[in-house]
């Protein structure tokens, strides 16, 4: 490298090894600060490095001189993430079934990069989720991507949408034919990432797994379904629609057990309607889009739950249930 390009650089490359080479436990001083410049290709001397710390402290950066038993030296302080922040960012990426092994890795490493070097070690020895499903769709950066550019040009776009086959590969719906789809929204629901958009053919609001929707391309056409959006609540939607499964929207009338407030607290929110009733149970009235899903749902919390009406869902749950019995007779 050219003296003259080196000195130009020799202030980015100071920031870059306090940024990654120093933290509270691991601080370098001018001469150990000058071999690693010189690593760069970069020759400096160990009067000069004090002038650039000062420089580097005028721009912003926390850069604190330490006195140890031994020796004395420089170290970054404070970040731009501290180390439970990261240790968060870390957890979620790892555990995020949307997000591929190979983009997990890539990401973890770059938030890597905002951590001294002793921390970054710390993130590595984070908790990672042993045999986690992942997706298998790389593009899904992409897809997340083009959807927000939709939005915010005002664009429908037309996909594929992929489904597992017995041979477990990824095959088309509907034979190979595209889903053009107005997109107004995204939601992390179930683990997994939702484009929540307007159906013109269908006159409705459906969602789509982002990782399973392939060949995205955004169309010349504008979005329809202004008015169904116009007071659109996404967390209303998601919580009402079962592990993402639609269904007929209806106002249910269901009972449970008092121990189980936490359960629906969780899942209708604080705001839902709640009556208390004799014996140690209590009544809500919520919208919900029925489906298999809820049934199982109602199903799995046993006794202590009850669902009282209306009528004709009351018996279409009786039935799912007799069906579920005839199996086993």
């Amino acid at each position: 490298m050219p003296r003259g390009t080196g000195q130009k650089l020799k202030l980015l490359y100071l920031a870059r090894i306090f940024r990654e080479e120093t933290d509270e436990e691991t601080y370098l001083n001018a001469q150990e600060l000058v071999d690693r410049l010189e690593h760069y290709g970069i020759s400096s001397e160990r009067k000069s490095i004090y002038d650039d710390i000062a420089r580097l402290q005028e721009f912003g950066m926390d850069i604190i001189h330490t006195k140890g038993y031994n020796r004395s030296g420089y170290y970054l302080g404070s970040r731009e993430f501290e180390l439970a922040e990261l240790k968060l960012l870390v957890d979620v990426v790892a555990a995020s079934r949307f997000i591929t092994q190979k983009k997990s890795r890539e990401l973890i490493r770059k938030l890597e990069r905002f951590a001294g070097s002793m921390e970054a070690g710390k993130l590595r020895r984070q908790v990672y989720v042993a045999g986690r499903v992942k997706t298998e769709n790389e593009s899904i950066y992409y897809n997340v991507d083009l959807i927000h550019r939709a939005i915010q040009e005002n664009r429908q776009i037309s996909f594929l949408y992929m489904e597992w086959s017995l041979e477990r590969q990824l095959v088309p719906r509907k034979g190979g034919a595209a889903y053009v789809v107005s997109p107004w929204a995204l939601s992390w629901n179930e683990e997994n990432y939702y484009l929540i958009g307007y159906d013109a053919d269908a006159d409705r609001i459906k969602h789509y797994r982002v990782d399973k929707m392939g060949d995205i391309v955004l169309t010349g056409q504008a979005r329809l379904g202004g008015d169904a959006f116009r007071d659109f609540d996404i967390a209303s939607y998601t919580n009402k629609i079962f592990g993402m499964y639609g269904g007929e929207e209806e106002t249910l009338t269901l009972i449970f057990h008092n121990r189980l407030i936490g359960v629906v607290m969780d899942r209708f929110g604080r705001e839902t309607d709640i009556r208390k009733l004799e014996d140690g149970f209590f009544r809500v009235r919520v919208r919900v889009a029925v489906s298999g899903q809820f049934f199982g749902w109602l199903t799995g919390l046993g006794e202590d739950a009850r669902l009282g009406g209306p009528p004709e869902v009351v018996e279409a749950y009786r039935e799912y249930l007799g069906r579920i019995f005839g199996r086993y007779r």
